[in-house]
């Protein structure tokens, strides 16, 4: 101790750290390092630890957390850790709760009427930071369910202590507020480290629910941690059990609600001046709310964004895509009217379709994700549904049958058969290959494993492969008893619950897209009537609609009435731009009525494939313009375009894959 005393003197006893300047919050002095060292380097810690004991101000334990500091500060994990370990924190754990307990309720003057000498608030704090920096070198060592038990030790002592919360400034001048601080944000981290999801969204909310005393900063960053992982962790957590919750207050029921809350209580933040505006908060809002369905509560938050926010324009962009996507077609017109006027810059509108990108490019894109799908796949051990889903449906739209149907059978497998989107994709995979028996056999089966709110989607699925078989009557059958699940459906909604108001949405769209595949049907077989009363039904619920107008223009065409029949197609274009069965027929019908060489009718085919490039109609249509030119380079081009055509029309399946 001659190398320690060389300082100031350490204090009484009844205080062993009496500063922040004394030895448990403060490095070595020059001359204390160098005699320690000594020590330290012929591997003596025991020596090194008696040596510290010999005044008797500091006890074993806490001489053991001093040299592990030492240990750890110098980078020597291992050596720290061993030092670390010969402290039972579990024998003084009672004496800091006591001494926790009682300050809270001691005046600002320190109480000596204790039959036995109190623990300091500056060994408390050394020794819970002899804790975490434990586990803060068993994290370095990878050793991280054990980090995580240890750090929890931190919060299990503190929390039973103070249950109702901690003091201001409590242990401000031992850095005992910082040590927990950190240990309420490391803890989460360990246990997702550790692969243990359950303990990790525990401890993210232990550490938002409990008094820690953390600064805004701190929750901030707590928050948006546990967002991300309630979001992406691929995990459902239970629903949090809140004792402490008032009556009729929301509990999110799962980690889509949960999220959600949290970041509503940032842009709460963000809307006080509280915190700074973070983009991210609105990129996972926007992604959790259009999970859940709710585009209209999307909607409401971006409107109640303060101004300048963010810009603008990319507020009317959002909310124009937010509004179209819950059904508002005319506030969504709206904005974009806004967005695009001369005020405003016409040209900021993203180009968001795959006719923004060359062929080259999308290409490497394509490779890319499948490459990335595939390593996933392979680090996950063929074990993440997720993964296999969507490598299956990159292999299908890339028209790589076999393939697709092998990850199909495996993410069923992995799920149990369980889910719908799996049978869907299988049976459109089956399609492409021409097995509409088969396809119709898997539907059949999914429909008997479901219920009525899955079955919505294999009926209209099994209709369509009752279309490509050329059994129109019994494709009729299937819509309608499709409808009358609708029916069913709709008088469970109940009016104005907002419990319900997706699915009565979703089952809205979905009756409007039956009308119209029951009018085209009708238009096949030339019953006009019919395919009226059905187009009417859709236009009664849904007002603007390309698809309507494309069904209504195909009839015109049908019985010979070209120019209403391009009057037609024109409003749907008006409605959808990129409209590929509506660009076709307009093709088709200009080729009918004016100059084969028409230079409007290349000009529509080509916007068509540009859109959607696996179109073998706009493809075909194509081959038989450049076969009318009667040229030779263009007989060669039409050859290509009618060999592109019939692959594609081989491996098309009766609705699109995604």
């Amino acid at each position: 101790m001659k190398c320690l005393r060389s300082g100031e003197p350490l204090g009484g006893a009844d205080e062993m750290f009496p500063s922040s300047e004394s030895l448990a919050t403060k490095n070595f002095s020059a001359s204390g390092h160098s005699c320690l060292d000594k020590k330290l380097d012929t591997g003596n810690i025991e020596e090194a630890e008696s040596s510290l004991r010999e005044s008797g101000v500091l006890n074993y334990e806490e001489a053991r957390a001093l040299l592990g500091r030492y240990e750890y500060q110098k980078g020597n994990f291992v050596a720290a850790l061993h030092v670390f370990e010969g402290i039972d924190i579990s024998i003084v754990t009672p004496k800091i709760k006591i001494a926790l307990s009682r300050s809270r309720e001691r005046n600002k003057k320190h109480s000596h009427n204790h039959a036995e000498p109190q623990m300091s608030i500056h060994a408390i704090g050394l020794l819970l930071e002899a804790v975490f920096l434990k586990a803060k070198s068993l994290q370095v060592l990878e050793r991280f369910k054990e980090a995580a038990q240890c750090c929890k030790v931190i919060l299990d002592i503190v929390e039973s202590s103070l249950p109702e919360g901690l003091p201001d400034n409590f242990g401000a001048e031992c850095k005992l507020q910082e040590t927990l601080s950190k240990a309420v944000e490391l803890l989460p981290e360990l246990w997702k480290l550790a692969d243990c999801p359950r303990q990790a969204i525990l401890s993210y909310r232990r550490a938002l629910l409990h008094q820690w005393n953390l600064d805004v900063e701190n929750t901030t960053k707590i928050q948006k941690e546990f967002v991300v992982f309630l979001l992406h962790s691929g995990g459902e957590a239970a629903p949090p059990n809140l004792r402490s919750q008032m009556d009729g207050s929301f509990v999110p029921r799962n980690n889509i609600e949960e999220a959600i809350l949290l970041l509503m209580i940032l842009l709460r933040k963000v809307s006080l001046n509280r915190i700074e505006w973070d983009p991210s908060i609105l990129d996972h809002l926007s992604f959790a709310l259009s999970i859940s369905g709710d585009l209209t509560a999307l909607a409401n938050q971006l409107e109640e964004l303060l101004p300048g926010t963010i810009p603008r324009r990319e507020s009317y962009h959002s909310l124009a895509l937010c509004y179209y996507g819950a059904g508002r077609d005319l506030v969504a017109l709206d904005l974009l009217r806004k967005l695009l006027s001369s005020r405003e810059d016409p040209k900021h509108v993203p180009a968001h379709s795959k006719l923004a990108v060359s062929d080259s490019e999308r290409f490497k894109r394509q490779y890319e994700a499948l490459h990335a799908l595939e390593t996933a796949s392979r680090m996950t051990r063929m074990r993440d549904p997720l993964v296999l889903y969507h490598l299956s449906l990159e292999y299908a739209e890339q028209r790589k049958l076999d393939t697709a149907l092998y990850y199909t059978k495996c993410f069923l497998k992995l799920e149990g058969g369980s889910n719908v989107k799996g049978w869907l994709l299988l049976t459109r995979i089956l399609s492409a290959q021409k097995r509409f028996l088969d396809a119709e056999s898997i539907i059949n089966a999914a429909l008997d494993q479901t219920g009525k709110w899955d079955q919505g989607d294999l009926l209209r699925t099994k209709a369509k492969l009752q279309i490509a078989q050329g059994h129109l009557r019994n494709a009729i059958e299937t819509y309608t008893q499709l409808l009358a699940v609708l029916q069913i459906l709709s008088k469970s909604f109940g009016s104005g619950k907002k419990l319900y108001k997706d699915n009565r949405d979703r089952a809205r769209n979905l009756e409007v897209e039956i009308w119209h595949d029951l009018a085209n049907i009708y238009i096949s077989l030339l019953q006009w009537h019919d395919a009226e009363v059905c187009l009417s039904k859709s236009k009664a619920i849904k007002p603007y609609s390309a698809s309507r107008c494309h069904a209504l223009g195909r009839m015109y065409e049908a019985k010979g009435l070209y120019k209403e029949a391009l009057k037609a197609f024109r409003d749907a274009l008006d409605i959808d731009p990129g409209h590929v069965l509506s660009l076709i027929s307009t093709a088709v019908v200009l080729r009918r009525c004016s100059d084969q060489s028409n230079p409007a009718v290349r000009i529509f085919l080509m916007d068509a494939i540009r859109h959607d490039r696996l179109s073998a109609s706009a493809w075909y249509n194509l081959g038989l313009l450049h076969k009318a030119e009667g040229t030779v380079s263009s007989l060669v081009e039409a050859t290509e375009c009618f060999q592109a055509a019939h692959f594609l029309e081989e491996s098309e399946p009766v609705e699109t894959f995604r």
